[in-house]
């Protein structure tokens, strides 16, 4: 599992980025690009005169700002590199050109970070965090095995020994939990069972509906008769504390002792699942290509499982979420643990199909 912050530097973090955010509820037609410097700012502008400082804009802003307008991201992303001044004019153009309507702009640290629809529900991660980090507190010998905050997500894994099991004599697993959220549209809030593989110190997230909680960042429509508000969220307080109580009761549940085993079972059975060891690397390339892995990905996978030589549908998961320590990125390591379980449990008509190829191209 990728390393990130402590949880200290992470509680740290949480509180300074909650007191750094500023909401608005913004009128588009109040809005402008700016390419001055060719690096495009956003600026809200009423009577003449600037409402915030002038935002730097992150890509996730970007791209949800062309998605409202209708402006493909590749050519959206094109202008931004090549020809600032043109998507400059082009955004400009049809701001104004909309009927006059409410998005909610959110904004950290002088960024516009994400513009969004006026019926956006904010959990914020000092929310979430405040309701499940004392929860994870009372686990007894529990573990925080990685924090993390990006651009756009937050992820705290957590590690309880209290559920050990073995998948094959030796191999030892425990059970945890993974609680993420994004605060810009990209992801609902998501509690997810975690499994520990001490082995190689992999992560593996149980992508499953029957042993997850969710919920959309959707909410009533906030609105305000002003061009420029802030956004305030005091009144949907109330309609969250019920969801935060039922994120703390999955949190606990989600190193329940029978849920545990269900998991444990699925990854012994992985392990009778041969893989056709006549054509390994073709039997990854269409892996890679059913589950969405690059080609890069595709070529790290590979090297883990030549390495292990687990040529079995547990040792191909395996060498999945082991490779997503050597990515960079933090969130794809974390959608790679994701995607390791999802080819553990993939469905007996894919892994056939997946295991055939060599017979297949014959």
């Amino acid at each position: 599992m990728k390393t990130g912050l402590t949880i200290t530097e992470m509680a740290a973090e949480i509180e300074r980025q909650a007191a750094a955010k500023e909401d608005y509820l913004v009128n588009p037609l109040n809005m402008e690009m700016d390419p001055t410097g060719r690096v495009p700012m956003l600026r809200v502008v009423e009577g003449g005169v600037d409402q915030v400082e002038p935002l730097t804009i992150q890509e996730t802003a970007h791209r949800q700002l062309g998605s409202h307008l209708n402006i493909p991201w590749k050519y959206y992303e094109r202008m931004l590199q090549e020809e600032p001044e043109l998507l400059a004019h082009n955004v400009n153009h049809w701001l104004h050109k909309g009927e006059p309507t409410q998005r909610l702009l959110r904004t950290i640290d002088g960024k516009a970070r994400a513009f969004l629809s006026n019926r956006y529900r904010c959990i914020d991660n000092f929310e979430i965090a405040t309701a499940v980090l004392p929860i994870i507190m009372e686990m007894q010998g529990a573990r925080f095995e990685s924090t993390q905050i990006t651009e756009n997500y937050m992820y705290i894994k957590v590690v309880n020994p209290r559920l050990t099991g073995e998948v094959r004599v030796g191999d030892v697993v425990q059970a945890g939990v993974v609680i993420s959220n994004s605060e810009t549209g990209l992801g609902a809030v998501n509690i997810q069972p975690l499994v520990y593989r001490l082995a190689c110190l992999n992560g593996m997230v149980v992508n499953d509906s029957s042993t997850r909680t969710r919920r959309n960042h959707v909410g009533r429509t906030n609105s305000t008769d002003e061009n420029f508000a802030l956004y305030s969220q005091e009144t949907l307080n109330q309609d969250g504390k019920a969801f935060m109580m039922k994120v703390q009761d999955t949190v606990r549940a989600a190193v329940d002792e029978a849920r545990f085993a269900k998991v444990l079972d699925t990854m012994k059975e992985s392990t009778q699942a041969r893989l056709d060891t006549t054509d390994i690397p073709s039997v990854v390339k269409l892996t890679s290509s059913n589950f969405g892995l690059t080609e890069t990905e595709g070529k790290g996978v590979l090297q883990h499982l030549l390495e292990d030589a687990d040529y079995t549908l547990y040792g191909l998961a395996n060498a999945v979420t082991r490779y997503s320590q050597d990515v960079e990125d933090y969130d794809r390591a974390s959608k790679l643990e994701v995607i390791g379980y999802n080819v553990m449990t993939m469905p007996p008509a894919m892994f056939r199909q997946i295991n055939q190829v060599t017979s297949m191209a014959a």
